[in-house]
């Protein structure tokens, strides 16, 4: 098939990438908003946690099954959603961006605009695409992530009924900065997530790529060794979510933490984060490690690791489908 033209090629990218976000993000969603009262939580996450930590109290969730027992019994299926409308406002302009910015810097580095030229850059080269790709998209979608925590996090009885309501007292205590809190320890996060996310799915298509060759020449089939299905997509995606998800997590805890301090929050959920608790990223680690230890970094990391992997999968699958669907039409 032939190439379509840059503006074009954009057009796809971002559509595409938008669309995909878009299902990712409507599938996964329960998951997040379990990931994100984990992650706000000052209190410890598990009796074991408990006996090694300095703070004192019950704490609302202390497991997966148990987090989604008490939402649901609370808060009924909609609690699942909660923050969703500002999420799929920052979920599908982040991933148009990012695959649009992804391409361009890939033609850029291969000096071709063929996706299979694309797929043999070096991992270095993947890795730094992936991070630059996803630094631009956070950058241009950060206010809607801010949002969304805020409403995820919150629970029943609302802070916040609506997102306008959020929205007016953040830059009413905050100003307009307070939109773009906690985006430093963001961009340090999405530096090696979204790197290591695409670096790692490129290596791995690649090794299937070079998998399904050898097992056709092997069988002594022709034309099944170009591509990959749908199934051997998911997987790729799925690892690299998990990779990423993995060595990323702490820096996902500290960017939240950062994004709902000093804002109301009911006492049922726990303390609340006061506003200047934490100095910069270094310093929010030092605390959340010398009061909750090791645990705190990790806290919400079971849902967080089930939600990114297949969210992962999902957001790649679905957008080289779209994105070739999108390319037969318009070319």
């Amino acid at each position: 098939m032939e190439e379509p033209g840059q503006l074009k090629r954009a057009v796809i990218d971002a559509t595409a990438g938008a669309i995909a976000g878009g299902i990712s993000r409507m599938v996964t969603s329960p998951l997040d908003v379990i990931k994100i009262r984990f992650q706000v939580q000052l209190e410890p996450t598990s009796s074991w946690a408990l006996l090694r930590s300095n703070l004192s109290g019950t704490s609302k969730y202390t497991g997966m099954f148990q987090a989604t027992r008490d939402i649901f019994r609370e808060e009924g299926y909609p609690g699942f959603w909660r923050g969703n409308v500002p999420a799929l406002l920052m979920v599908m302009p982040y991933t148009a961006i990012q695959f649009t910015v992804l391409r361009k810097l890939k033609t850029f580095a291969s000096g071709s605009s063929k996706s299979e030229d694309h797929i043999q850059l070096s991992p270095y080269l993947s890795f730094v695409s992936g991070a630059l790709a996803g630094c631009a998209a956070t950058v241009g979608s950060y206010p809607f992530d801010l949002l969304r925590t805020i409403l995820a996090s919150q629970g029943e009885p609302k802070v916040y009924p609506t997102m306008r309501s959020a929205f007016v007292d953040i830059i009413r205590a905050r100003g307009f900065r307070g939109l773009y809190s906690g985006l430093s320890p963001t961009l340090v996060e999405i530096i090696p997530y979204a790197g290591l996310q695409f670096g790692t799915f490129d290596t791995f298509k690649r090794w299937t790529l070079t998998w399904n060759r050898s097992r056709s020449s092997k069988s002594g089939l022709n034309g099944t060794e170009d591509g990959l299905s749908w199934f051997q997509l998911f997987l790729c995606g799925l690892a690299a979510g998990t990779c990423a998800k993995l060595v990323c997590h702490p820096l996902d805890v500290v960017k939240k933490r950062f994004q709902i301090e000093g804002l109301p929050r009911h006492p049922r959920y726990g303390a609340r984060v006061e506003h200047r608790a934490y100095r910069n990223m270094f310093h929010a680690l030092r605390q959340i490690l010398q009061l909750e230890g090791w645990a705190g970094l990790y806290k919400g990391i079971v849902p967080s690791t089930v939600k990114s992997a297949p969210a992962s999968a999902v957001t790649f699958v679905a957008h080289e489908y779209t994105s070739d669907w999108l390319k037969s039409k318009l070319t």
